[in-house]
């Protein structure tokens, strides 16, 4: 048990670039078409507004926060597998430029929209 849970913290909590806070990184698809780079971010539990989403140079960073539930904060836990705290992931982009063009939480999940800029 204590193998998967240091397997688990290694999967998702690694420090952040530039000596920044730890975090950990949720996972991501990507899809391409001829107009546009589609990002499906799992962020469950994480209301938009606790989300940033920025394109620097040609990488794509999505950070922010997913708070315990003020509701636990005082209890006993049993089992926590869900990470929590602060999170960022860096994606490079295909070549080209992009810009966000939407995104929106469906689901759980953070869904991007980043259009090529001619």
């Amino acid at each position: 048990m204590l193998e998967q849970a240091e397997r688990m913290r290694r999967e998702f909590f690694r420090p952040a670039p530039r000596g920044g806070r730890t975090a950990w990184h949720p996972p991501v698809d990507v899809f391409e078409t001829e107009r546009d780079l589609w990002l499906v971010v799992a962020l469950p539990g994480v209301p938009v507004d606790r989300v940033q989403v920025r394109v620097e140079g040609g990488t794509v960073i999505v950070s922010g926060e997913r708070p315990l539930p003020a509701a636990v904060r005082e209890a006993q836990v049993h089992r926590l597998e869900i990470p929590q705290g602060r999170f960022e992931r860096r994606l490079e982009l295909p070549a080209g430029r992009f810009r966000v063009d939407r995104h929106e939480m469906v689901d759980g999940c953070l869904v991007l929209s980043l259009a090529r800029v001619p």
